[in-house]
């Protein structure tokens, strides 16, 4: 990307025109099928491309200012933004709200429960994988977007029993070197089929079927994948090796499947090791690691060396001697929550009650995150150095025309 690249080029890099525009053709569809069912709407008049891309920023404007409600923007009250309530009616907003869409009606063929925004999904995935190469070493995991807890803590017990459960969750493989999300993977709670099972948290074979998901693209690249307990298993990560994905995985004797692994390290030693003592397994190129510290961790993995050494640095017990691949486990975890922490507060906070829409704009949450990362990857950088949230009110202006896209002007 050019220097004189802005927060709208790297943004279009996943949500280019073409996106847009069918999202234009295909809200004014069902707005016309939804008045010939309904009757006519005297107001609504068809949405235009440089509306679309307002009415998008009005909602990422809520990632910045982390309110709940977009319309606060033309309130008058503490949220409210004269500059940007000025580009569009608080009227014309509500009824693009209104008839927004994405795939406005269901193919004869279409059973998948996201028919609604699997396409934009799918776009999103292609975007990702064509702008960026990633590291070797990611990470599998679900991302913190769950309510706000100062929201939480603020709101009555009646707006709490409004809001509605969500019907999905949301998985992700991250590059553990930028944060860059390079794949979603959306799992619906609810439905019928081996796959919409509600119990998904103690499903170990419903997580194997999410990681080899997120895990489709990723074969011969010699990645090396992280993995939480719900997902690692023996069975998963031999299938791995075979097409050249290594995995290092922390382990749980309750939430992890057990198959095949020595019963004898998976229960605690009678006499306990001392600190920073471990004992290891193998089996072929796999290792089954118990490390002690404060408690027995259980790692397994076929991407590092058991013998390796290597240290965990504690700011008060210096250094405890561990294996390589739970140093490197502990390391590449803590990246992912620091990152977690600064860009989970940037997530869009308006909160629809459909679980398409819900999805559509996590999705645009990460789209906006990614954004950021390359930006900061790329000479633009250099020449404004915008933090995250000054590079999000800078999308919102563009998008809204306030701003010129180019600086060069």
């Amino acid at each position: 990307m050019p220097p004189s690249a802005s927060a709208v080029d790297f943004f279009q890099l996943f949500v280019p025109d073409n996106v847009l525009k069918n999202m234009v053709v295909q809200t004014n569809m069902y707005a016309r099928k939804f008045q010939e069912r309904f009757g006519s709407d005297g107001a609504w008049v068809e949405v235009t491309l440089a509306e679309m891309k307002a009415f998008l920023g009005y909602v990422i404007s809520t990632s910045v200012s982390h309110c709940e409600s977009v319309l606060s923007i033309w309130s008058g009250g503490f949220y409210s933004n004269r500059s940007l309530a000025l580009v569009m009616s608080q009227a014309r907003f509500e009824k693009i709200l209104k008839y927004f869409h994405v795939v406005a009606f269901r193919s004869s063929q279409t059973t998948h429960g996201l028919y609604k925004v699997q396409p934009f999904l799918d776009s999103l995935q292609s975007g990702f994988d064509a702008a960026f190469r990633p590291s070797q070493t990611q990470v599998l995991h679900e991302p913190l977007i769950d309510e706000d807890p100062v929201f939480i803590a603020t709101c009555t017990e009646r707006e709490l029993r409004k809001r509605k459960k969500r019907k999905f969750s949301l998985w992700v493989r991250q590059c553990s070197s930028t944060g860059f999300i390079i794949q979603i993977y959306v799992h619906l709670k609810e439905g019928g089929g081996p796959d919409g099972l509600d119990a998904l948290k103690n499903k170990p074979q419903l997580h194997s079927m999410v990681a080899r998901s997120l895990c489709r693209n990723a074969a011969g690249k010699n990645y090396i994948i992280f993995t939480g307990p719900s997902i690692t298993s023996l069975n998963l990560f031999e299938e791995f090796e075979k097409q050249g994905i290594y995995c290092c995985g922390l382990l749980s004797s309750r939430k992890s499947d057990c198959t095949g692994l020595p019963p004898s390290m998976l229960t605690n030693p009678a006499t306990p090791l001392a600190r920073g003592q471990h004992q290891i397994r193998t089996k072929g190129n796999m290792s089954l690691i118990c490390w002690y510290n404060k408690g027995h961790f259980r790692f397994l993995t076929n991407a590092y060396s058991p013998v390796q050494k290597g240290v965990i640095i504690k700011r008060r017990s210096g250094e405890i001697p561990c294996p390589l691949a739970v140093e490197a486990f502990a390391a590449h975890l803590s990246y992912i929550c620091r990152y977690d922490d600064k860009y989970s507060k940037y997530f869009i906070s308006h909160k629809p009650n459909k679980t398409w829409q819900q999805v559509f704009w996590f999705a645009i949450s990460i789209a906006v995150n990614n954004a950021y990362i390359l930006y900061k990857m790329s000479d633009a950088y250099h020449v404004k150095k915008y933090s995250r949230a000054q590079f999000g009110e800078r999308l919102v202006r563009e998008l809204l025309g306030l701003e010129d896209s180019s600086p060069a002007h």
